[in-house]
This record gives structure tokens, C-alpha cells and sequence, in this order.
């Protein structure tokens, strides 16, 4: 299956790192423009039509979903309060009125997080980043071993293995095993500079898990639960409430993918993505995938993984990842 050889399959366009893209953006790309339903009816079929076109892919994902045998159990695990939902907040502005009283993480089993390998090399590469853009990255020896013990982690998994797999079989990877992991180095730990100076300051992780400022006035990614948790706990995030289009998909304290507003450092984003619960390597896995079976500057692909109708979005930087994050669309819960 190759994204790039059918419209029907995944739209591409500018990239807009800072908003995730709306479900109206596939309506014309993807349905007859002779139809004469309204705007909202003509995308809401078009998610339905999109998501059966994308079949093969949302299989693939969900034997991902299932091999999962490090996600976190709601209720058990980790318990989140959704609370309020949040309001409108221009992007650039940091006044956001606070429909959140209480965390978003009431509680979090750290014991076992940290029990567990995958996470427990994840938490250890948070602190190795320098936040704001411009900042060129500088790797030590004792960060380098860091990256390696993550990617051995992960790799073991029957997540990544199947992964993969699967794109050994699309032509995308190398069926040798140091080649593929040199692949999500690359992808995943190769700095670049996202900002003019020309510095390598940001890299796929970074952006993506971590989180980074633009020159201090802006919130990019920072698209990773437990880096929330974590932060919240510190008192560096004060989350505001989830965001959802009218009275659909409010979220409940069981929802693995949640759309939210939050600030960060003092700064605001006013609506960003994040799976809840899942281990670091089905991300890994889910996003190298839709990275390396497009070469588009954007991707945005509507899917069904379990319960969710997601868009997963993807921009590159080169032969690394610039963003990735989920779009939550609609649940069958």
C-alpha cells in the first residue's frame, strides 16, 4: 500500500505544525464534487468513506494496538479527569480561561511506569533537550548511550518487531536489523535546526515527546502523555480542559487519545493531541510508519484504531519526523 499513488487514501498539504488539521480539509479531495450535501454532512460521510478506504492501514495499527502489552490500563494504572471544555484561544495569545480546576492526571502508578524498560529509557532521554528553538542541541557521550539503550528497548518489543515487519514487507525498510534501527535513529534522534540560525537545535523526539518552545512565546509538540504527567506533577503544566467539535466526543476517564488545552512554562497551546496510556513504542511504530509510507511534507491520514476514528498527521524535516500527533475525530464508546 502506497499513499502517494491514490488521493483517495491520504491528503496532503501545507504544513500547519501549530493546529491540528480538520476533518472539512478532506472533504473536496475526497468525495465527488458534484455532490450537494450540506459542508458538515458531505465531512462527515467523507470520514467514514476515507476511513474504509484505509483499511489495510488501520489493520496493520490495530495488530499494533494489540501487541500493546505495555499500554497502561485506565482506572487502574493511571486515572485522567477530563473536567471542562475549553475555550477558544488565538494562537500566539497565552490568556486561556482555566476550565480544568484539577490536573489531568489524578493518579499514575510511577511504580510500574518505571518498572517497565521501554518507559523507563523513555524518562531518562526527557531531561536531555534544550527547550527553546534557536538553542543549539548538544549530545554527550553519557545522552548518546541513552538514545541506544531506548532504541534496544524498543526494538525488542513485538510492537516494533511487527512494525517492522510490515514495512519490510512495503519495501520501506531493510529486513537487517541494524539497518532498521540506524532507519528510526535517523528518523527519530537526527538533529536538525529548525530554526534560520542554522543550529542543530530540535530533532523528531524532541519535538514530538519532549516538547520545545519557539524562541519562548510559542509551544510546539509536546505531544506525549507520560512527558505531561510528568511535567504536571512538577508544576510546569496547568492543564485547561479537552477540546471537542459541539457535544461530540467528550471524553471520559477511560479515552486512550484525548484533545486538550493546556499551558506550558507560562506559555499556552490552545489545542493539541495525545494518545493516553500507550507505551512509547507503539508511538514510535505507529508514526515511522505513516513517515515512511509517504514522502509528502504533510500526511494526514484518517484511520480506525479500536474504538477511535483518528487522523494521524505527519510532517517531515527531511528524512526525520518534524511533528506527528493524533487528531481524535470521533468513538464508538
Amino acid at each position: 500500500m502506497d499513499f502517494r499513488h491514490s488521493h483517495f487514501l491520504v491528503l496532503h498539504t501545507q504544513m500547519r505544525p501549530s493546529s491540528p488539521p480538520l476533518s472539512s480539509w478532506m472533504v473536496s479531495s475526497l468525495l465527488p464534487v458534484t455532490t450537494n450535501l450540506s459542508l458538515a454532512a458531505t465531512a462527515e460521510m467523507d470520514l467514514v468513506w476515507a476511513w474504509a478506504h484505509n483499511q489495510e492501514l488501520s489493520e496493520v495499527l490495530n495488530q499494533l494496538w494489540h501487541l500493546d502489552a505495555n499500554r497502561l490500563q485506565p482506572g487502574k494504572d493511571y486515572t485522567i479527569c477530563p473536567q471542562g471544555k475549553a475555550g477558544y484561544v488565538a494562537r500566539g495569545s497565552n490568556n486561556a480561561r482555566d476550565r480544568a480546576r484539577a490536573p489531568l492526571f489524578s493518579y499514575v502508578d510511577e511504580e510500574k511506569l518505571r518498572s517497565i524498560d521501554t518507559y523507563a529509557h523513555f524518562i531518562n532521554l526527557l531531561d536531555n533537550y534544550e527547550t527553546s528553538t534557536g538553542v543549539g542541541e548538544t549530545v554527550t557521550s553519557e545522552e548518546r548511550m541513552e538514545n541506544h539503550l531506548f532504541l534496544d528497548a524498543i526494538l525488542e518489543t513485538d510492537v516494533m518487531k511487527h512494525a517492522h515487519q510490515y514495512l519490510v514487507r512495503e519495501g520501506r525498510s531493510s529486513s537487517d536489523p541494524m539497518r532498521f534501527r540506524g532507519q528510526i535513529h535517523d528518523i527519530w534522534f537526527r538533529l536538525y535546526h529548525r530554526d534560520r540560525s542554522g543550529r542543530e537545535d530540535s530533532c523528531g523526539f524532541e519535538h514530538v515527546f519532549v516538547g520545545e518552545t519557539k524562541f519562548g512565546r510559542e509551544i510546539m509538540g509536546l505531544h506525549n502523555w507520560v512527558q505531561f504527567y510528568l511535567q504536571e506533577k512538577h508544576g510546569h503544566v496547568d492543564y485547561k480542559g479537552y477540546k471537542a467539535r459541539g457535544h461530540k466526543n467528550t471524553p471520559d476517564e477511560d479515552d486512550h487519545v484525548l484533545t486538550l488545552q493546556f499551558s506550558w512554562k507560562g506559555l499556552v497551546k490552545p489545542i493539541g493531541g495525545s494518545f493516553i496510556g500507550v507505551s512509547p513504542e507503539f508511538e514510535v511504530a505507529v508514526f515511522t510508519i505513516v513517515f515512511l509510507m509517504s514522502t509528502e511534507k504533510m500526511t494526514s491520514v484518517p484511520v480506525k484504531v479500536d474504538e477511535y476514528l483518528l487522523e494521524l498527521v505527519v510532517c517531515r524535516h527531511g528524512q526525520s519526523i518534524g511533528t506527528s500527533y493524533p487528531v481524535l475525530l470521533s468513538t464508538d464508546n
